[in-house]
């Protein structure tokens, strides 16, 4: 009895003396982590003193936020009011124009809005290393995995500046952290105080990340399937009853699902609350939308009720993000059906957008007998500016060739106004009518089918006539009515709600994203090209130049570790099935799993923030690669360590050394690309061109 509790009493001193050891160098790798994260994330975090790339979009953004100016971007708020929040507390007043890339800063208050994304872009790190050391139980596995996203020169310059990517990487990082956290303690720990803290930060994480980019998606999914695991795993312990499975589901549907969703809508409440006054974005939203913005022609608008002939009004076409009918002096080139003025739609609110609506059949009207627009009349609409009406003929249209062109000018000039489920004699109201205009000898119906005009057409959108009268872009309705005969109305009445205008903008977003296309002479790239790290982009040029690519030691390693996963778990899967026992000792077996498992876990990761793009039809960059990368170098790092385990002690520490010795090293080659270099690679003599180990790097 005496020597059992002797030797009970010796291994729980050697646990706990295994625990501290570990805990200790747990505290030193750490350290060491966020030191050198520090210093490479905040060296020359100042530099250069222009606007870099994207800052022209997002720091402008950040400016209308401090003005209370209403735009449009395709991407969710939460980023951008971020950005504008750092602005607004170190000293940016919203005043700098940020037109253009290598525009210099010139005393602006820039340096906080950058410190403030270069440190979520930091934070990053230590999340990383939280995640893995979680994960697997393993420092070493969680050092590795920390030290390729340090030495990463694509990861600094991704997140040294004004840009979405720094929040949107760190709010994906801390969804990963959580939802492991939240699966550790799942085990022994489930609905304590601890337990419910983790729960709630991770559907807050998945919240933010979401708000931040609609890629944040994919990490949602992500914990999706981490949670449907717990809870299988929860409903399989047959120590708990029933109703602790059910517990379970209900609080994680609370916090993970209800909650976000809570968060997501606050956020766009922010958004639409802050955002009051008219902008540039104004006319990619309905009429009514419009007409909460201050400073807008809609605002408190005081029109005629109705349209009457003579009346100047505006069309807007109906559908999510649809422009104004819009006219201008240019023709259309002789290579485009008849050579007539061109009629488009434009998003913004312009003169060119007016149009006088007069009677068929003749140019003067009564100034005592106001004759009302109605349901079925035969219209022409002269373009006020130009004085030429609008006119449809047999000709191609200039992109949909299935339809007809719009111009200007002659006895096919004739429209019929049609309201959307109207009666014979209803009149044509400002804003609330829906109407479509029939051309009345080719019966087809003016529409706009969001095709993009190329350059002699501005890059507006394409106005067309169609013969398909069902089409759904065939909807137009009055926005200006300009009409001193007829009494003026307010039109505060038609201002929509909150969750109107929420889901309006939901549905503009999601549009205007799937319509990017590429700006001329930008640089886009493909899906294939990423892992293989084949193209980067400028973030800078001119003397002090900055450029956007991945430390090519560490992208090709990634690729490397991760097939070696693949073929390891795939030799260890078939080996269970088949009932083949190695020879090891239960806690190395446990370990072996426990890596294993963590690796497919970040390699679900890698996949889903990665396969989706292949199906994408929208213009893509290379940046949109990073919340893979980050993933990758995490499963790189439990894979090393998986490998190494395997090795004497000595040759293990000699490979952490040799791995954590190129990494340096290749780091010290590559650091120009992202604090700065003066000379081309194409040069000889450059300190560059050494360093152009693909002929597809530009710099």
């Amino acid at each position: 009895m005496t020597l059992t509790k002797t030797k009970e009493s010796s291994m729980k001193n050697s646990t706990t003396k295994d625990s501290q050891e570990k805990d200790k160098w747990y505290r030193i790798a750490l350290s060491v982590v966020i030191l050198l994260t520090v210093v490479t994330r905040f060296h020359k975090v100042l530099e250069p003193d222009h606007v870099c790339w994207d800052e022209t979009h997002f720091g402008k953004m950040g400016s209308w936020y401090i003005n209370r100016t209403f735009f449009f971007d395709v991407h969710p708020p939460l980023g951008k009011m971020l950005i504008a929040l750092s602005g607004k507390l170190t000293g940016y007043n919203g005043t700098y124009p940020f037109e253009k890339p290598a525009d210099k800063y010139n005393g602006t208050n820039y340096e906080g809005m950058r410190v403030f994304c270069t440190a979520l872009g930091a934070a990053i790190v230590p999340m990383a290393f939280e995640t893995v050391s979680d994960l697997t139980g393993s420092v070493q596995a969680a050092f590795i995995s920390a030290g390729y996203i340090i030495f990463d020169v694509g990861m600094i310059t991704l997140n040294q500046y004004i840009l979405l990517d720094p929040p949107l990487l760190f709010f994906m990082a801390a969804s990963v952290m959580g939802m492991v956290k939240v699966s550790k303690f799942t085990q022994n720990q489930s609905f304590t105080r601890r337990w419910w803290q983790w729960l709630m930060f991770t559907g807050t994480m998945i919240a933010c990340t979401i708000s931040v980019k609609f890629v944040g998606l994919f990490v949602v999914l992500l914990v999706g399937f981490q949670t449907i695991s717990d809870l299988w795993n929860v409903l399989g312990d047959l120590s708990k009853p029933i109703f602790y499975s059910i517990y379970q589901l209900a609080a994680r549907a609370f916090a993970l699902i209800l909650w976000p969703i809570i968060l997501y809508i606050f956020f766009f409440y922010i958004h639409l609350s802050v955002l009051n006054k008219s902008g540039n974005g104004d006319g990619f939203y309905s009429s009514g939308f419009q007409s909460r913005l201050i400073g807008n022609s809609l605002y408190n608008a005081s029109m005629p009720r109705e349209v009457a002939y003579g009346a100047i009004i505006t069309l807007k076409n109906h559908k999510t993000g649809g422009g104004y009918l819009h006219s201008h002096f240019h023709l259309y080139p002789k290579t485009v059906g008849a050579r007539q003025q061109q009629v488009t739609t434009y998003t913004h609110k312009d003169d060119n957008n007016k149009w006088l609506i007069k009677p068929y059949d003749r140019e003067t009207f009564g100034k005592k007998n106001v004759t009302i627009v109605k349901n079925g009349d035969l219209v022409r609409l002269e373009h006020f500016q130009t004085r030429r009406n609008l006119h449809s003929h047999n000709e191609k249209a200039p992109i949909t060739v299935k339809h007809f062109q719009n111009g200007t000018g002659d006895a096919n000039d004739i429209f019929k106004i049609l309201i959307v489920n109207g009666r014979e004699g209803d009149p044509i109201e400002t804003v609330s009518t829906k109407f479509k205009l029939i051309h009345y000898f080719q019966h087809c119906a003016v529409t706009s089918p969001g095709k993009q005009l190329p350059k002699w057409g501005f890059e507006q959108q394409e106005v067309s006539c169609n013969p398909n009268l069902r089409d759904k872009n065939v909807l137009w309705n009055v926005e200006d009515n300009y009409f001193e005969m007829l009494p003026n109305v307010s039109f505060h009445v038609y201002a929509p709600s909150f969750i109107s205008r929420f889901l309006e903008s939901h549905a503009v977003m999601l549009q205007g994203n799937a319509g990017l296309k590429p700006k001329e002479g930008e640089i886009t790239s493909r899906p294939w090209q990423w892992p293989i790290n084949y193209k980067g982009q400028f973030f800078s040029g001119g003397n002090f130049r900055i450029y956007l690519l991945g430390n090519p030691i560490i992208w090709w390693s990634n690729l490397v570790f991760m097939a070696l996963f693949l073929l390891t778990y795939f030799i260890a899967a078939v080996k269970q099935q088949r009932g083949y026992e190695e020879s090891e000792e239960i806690q190395k077996k446990e370990y072996k799993w426990r890596s294993l498992n963590a690796g497919m876990w970040l390699f679900m990761g890698w996949i889903l923030h990665y396969l989706p793009f292949w199906a994408m039809g929208r213009v893509l960059y290379f940046h949109h690669y990073f919340p893979a990368v980050i993933f990758n170098s995490m499963l790189t790092g439990v894979m090393f360590n998986y490998l190494a385990e395997r090795m004497p002690n000595w040759m293990k520490h000699v490979a952490i050394g040799t791995i954590f010795g190129i990494l340096s090293y290749s780091f010290k080659l590559f650091q120009p690309l992202a604090y700065g270099f003066a000379d081309a690679s194409t040069e000889s003599n450059s300190t560059m061109f050494g360093l152009r180990w693909l002929e597809s790097w530009e710099f």
